[in-house]
């Protein structure tokens, strides 16, 4: 349900104790296909409503909801309910992720905890301040270079980002062997890097077949064969 997503584990782990735990993440997997039907649906009744009406929709599937909606089509109170909607997704979500960089920053890099309370403080404000600014430019970056919906463009960066930490996750939990730990980084670098080029060539390699969202998956593939090179062998007795 969540790999490695320490926001969503989190949950889990708040828990009082395993059995809670386990109740939740199969009521919390549960809750998810009702909910993907429920945008699923949505989504069909949007472009319905266009087709019916003549309307001519954006070429981003992004910009299909915010244009019916802010066109005033569904009158005001949706305008308002969508707006107050955006700003709590928004700010629920980017609130985390600054919260859980910032304590890694200043925890795990500039290991805040060894100063005093004061500048601590300073510098966990200063931290927090830039990681905001670079969270702003990221976004106007992502704006400008991007030519795809947001969906498929965060899909895609996790195929590359999370393949490896997934080949991880499997290798830890399907075998026994140790491996050599200064393989890894260069595994986890490896892998990705041969999905691109891949990627890049398969038009051509494989009669014009395109890799989609299944590059997460060979990725992961990739990085758990290098892991199993890497792994350590057993020392025989004298």
């Amino acid at each position: 349900m969540t790999g490695i997503d320490q926001e969503m584990m989190q949950k889990n782990l708040s828990c009082k104790n395993l059995r809670e735990a386990q109740k939740n993440v199969c009521s919390y997997s549960l809750l998810f296909i009702p909910v993907n039907f429920l945008f699923l649906c949505l989504g069909i009744l949007l472009l319905n409503f266009a087709s019916a009406n003549g309307i001519a929709l954006p070429e981003s599937g992004d910009a299909i909801l915010p244009m019916l909606v802010t066109a005033n089509y569904f009158g005001t109170a949706v305008i308002v309910f969508f707006i107050i909607g955006i700003i709590a997704v928004t700010f629920a979500s980017a609130d985390s992720a600054l919260t859980g960089l910032t304590t890694s920053v200043c925890v795990d890099i500039l290991g805040v905890s060894k100063y005093k309370d004061t500048k601590a403080k300073k510098i966990r404000f200063f931290v927090h301040l830039g990681l905001s600014i670079l969270f702003i430019a990221i976004m106007l970056l992502f704006k400008t270079i991007n030519n795809t919906s947001v969906l498929n463009a965060i899909y895609t960066i996790a195929s590359y980002a999370y393949g490896p930490l997934l080949g991880l996750f499997a290798f830890g939990i399907l075998t026994k062997y140790a491996v050599k730990d200064k393989w890894v980084p260069l595994v986890c670098i490896l892998a990705p890097v041969l999905c691109g080029i891949i990627d890049a060539h398969s038009v051509r390699w494989f009669n014009g077949y395109q890799f989609s969202y299944e590059l997460l998956i060979m990725n992961a593939a990739f990085t758990f064969a290098g892991l199993f090179f890497a792994k350590k062998m057993p020392k025989k007795n004298i």
